[in-house]
Parts: C-alpha cells; sequence; structure tokens
C-alpha cells in the first residue's frame, strides 16, 4: 500500500494516506457498556458481570491462575503475581502507584502488568521507582488475539513487554519534522542458559533475552558460541510513521440504540493514526530513514503522533505537543 501510495506521487498524481485498525480494539466494546434500561442494581451487576469475564479471559490467555483476597491482582503465574489493566482505558500512574502501594503492604516483589496501553510518558520512571523500593513490574501488551479462541486453546497468544519511543521534533518557522532518536524494547522469549543447556552440538537457537535477539549455536565438540543478532536499537523496527495532527480525525463506530434499534455513530473518546509520512525496510532495501520530511502546519498547538511497528509486529505510539510557530 506504501508503494502504490509513492507510485501515484512521482507519477504526479493525488493520492492519500491510509489507515490501519486493529480490529481486536473493536472485539473489547463487547465488554464495555451496559443496558440502560435496567434499574440502577442491575445495571451494576451486569458491570461487574462484564469486568470478571474480561479478567477471566486474559488471564485464561495469559495462562495465569486466578487469586483471591487481594484488591489490585487477579492471578498468579511462574511465581509472579498479575494485574489486568482496565478493558476501555489506559494504564496509569495512579493504577500502577496503587499496585506499588499493595506490593509495600504485603512484601510482594514480582508483578506483572498487563493492559491494551499504557498512559503516556509512564515508563520507564515509574519502573526505576519500583525497582528502588525492591519490586519488579513487567508491563506487557495484551494482543488483539486474546479474542481468537482458537490462538488462546493453541497457546499462540504472546503478549509482548512494554517499548519506548524517543523523537525530536526540528522546527522550521511553521514546518516540522520529527526525528526518531531512540527506541528500546525489553522482550524476553526463553534464555540463553536455558538454550545452551537444551541444545545440542551442531545445532542452534534463536533466543530473545533482555531486548536482544542472540543465536545461540554449539560446535561439533560442544563448544557453545554467541552471536548478537541486534547490533543496535534501530534494527528492531520494522516500520515508524508520523501523524502531524493526530487529533484532526475523530475515531467513530456504529452501535445499536437498544430503544429504537436504529444504528447510530458514537465517537470512542480516541483518534485515528493516519499515515502522513512513513519510513520502512523492504527484503531489498533494509535502510531506515530516522528523519521525517519537513511538514508544513498551521500556527497554533498540536499533537504529534510517533508510531513504531518492531519486527515482532507490535507497535508502540507515542505523542508529543508541539507549539507551531512557537517553542515546544
Amino acid at each position: 500500500m506504501i508503494g502504490v501510495q509513492r507510485g501515484l506521487k512521482d507519477e504526479g498524481k493525488d493520492y492519500r494516506a491510509f489507515e490501519i485498525l486493529n480490529l481486536g480494539k473493536y472485539e473489547r466494546q463487547h465488554y464495555i457498556g451496559v443496558n440502560p434500561n435496567l434499574r440502577e442494581e442491575e445495571q451494576q451487576k451486569q458491570v461487574e458481570e462484564k469486568e470478571a469475564a474480561f479478567v477471566d479471559l486474559i488471564l485464561h490467555a495469559y495462562r495465569a491462575e486466578k487469586t483471591e483476597g487481594f484488591a489490585a491482582f487477579h492471578g498468579k503465574k511462574a511465581g509472579r503475581l498479575v494485574v489486568v489493566g482496565p478493558v476501555n482505558l489506559p494504564v496509569t500512574r495512579l493504577f500502577v502507584e496503587e499496585v506499588i502501594l499493595e506490593c509495600r503492604k504485603k512484601h510482594i516483589t514480582k508483578v506483572d502488568i498487563l493492559g491494551f496501553e499504557f498512559e503516556m510518558g509512564l515508563f520507564p520512571n515509574l519502573l526505576d521507582e519500583a525497582r528502588a523500593k525492591g519490586i519488579d513490574l513487567a508491563p506487557k501488551y495484551i494482543p488483539a488475539e486474546v479474542f481468537d479462541k482458537r490462538a488462546v486453546e493453541k497457546n499462540q497468544v504472546v503478549f509482548h513487554d512494554v517499548s519506548f519511543i524517543e523523537v525530536k521534533p526540528h522546527m522550521n518557522k511553521n514546518s516540522m519534522a520529527m526525528e526518531l532518536t531512540d527506541f528500546s524494547v525489553f522482550y524476553s522469549q526463553d534464555s540463553i542458559a536455558n538454550a545452551e543447556a537444551a541444545i545440542k552440538n551442531k545445532h542452534s537457537r534463536i533466543v530473545v533475552e533482555k531486548g536482544q535477539i542472540v543465536k545461540v549455536s554449539k560446535d561439533k565438540d560442544g563448544i557453545v558460541n554467541r552471536d548478537v543478532l541486534t547490533k543496535k536499537w534501530t534494527d528492531w523496527i520494522d516500520y515508524w510513521a508520523v501523524d502531524f495532527d493526530f487529533e484532526s480525525k475523530r475515531e467513530i463506530i456504529r452501535v445499536k440504540n437498544e430503544d429504537s434499534g436504529d444504528w447510530e455513530e458514537r465517537w470512542t473518546g480516541d483518534y485515528i493514526f493516519e499515515n502522513e509520512w512513513q519510513s520502512f525496510r523492504t527484503k531489498k532495501d533494509r535502510s531506515l530513514e530516522l528523519k521525517s520530511i519537513y511538514h508544513e502546519c498551521a500556527p497554533g498547538r498540536r499533537k504529534i503522533a510517533v508510531k513504531v511497528v518492531d519486527i515482532f509486529g507490535t507497535d508502540t505510539m507515542t505523542i508529543v505537543e508541539i507549539m507551531v510557530g512557537g517553542k515546544r
């Protein structure tokens, strides 16, 4: 699709941005809202039932065991307690601070926090604060595949660790460019020690440990070799894009009015990310531009969104507020 765009541009023909929508987000609508025709206490009961069903779904996909007797925690897995974030809101600083508070009260040291979205700027500072208190927090994204029963039953759902984007805006009068300055990942799948113990001579295995992709191999004499495949932070990036006016297009969905039976359009409270500039790798060209073109913007305050899609297909977005024609 990007190739089509660029072909039209080279030919001097009109083209526009396209959008990529995450279908899993719309599956979440099932767990939001109640029947307004019910009495207040019945509505509250329906809310509680939906919240419980959502938590059960996420714990099942995460292969975690349900727990009782905690204020913040929902489950446990492999010696770590598990917290499930809200279905329709980002995980906020206040939410995480409540988790940390219960950790300190009950001497809990290892926690996984699962969420669809995380508040902008939440990490890595909050992780450092928790670590200073002896608490190991591991925030992880809930993937859209949790709503795919076949993927869940086949244990194919992967909860990826949260990544962090750093960007730098460049101003030239009323034009602006965005530079991608860092992308940090903390993925871990298996461990180098496990791979070294498991592989046979003349075999190899790819391991992801603490944000590095490592090829572990043994030669015919049993000598272990480690080859780090991610030499620099840009090796993790498959694609990145910029929306120079993120709040210009509201996300509208169609919902059925339970009273009238008619379909109505409703704003979800979110905005659609529009690809106005992008840099991506292809099989033939593995290079990546780290600075966008300059984009002319009307004077005033606006929000710029930068999205990165990593080599595992997980997207991470950061939003920067800019004063065009003034200072950031």
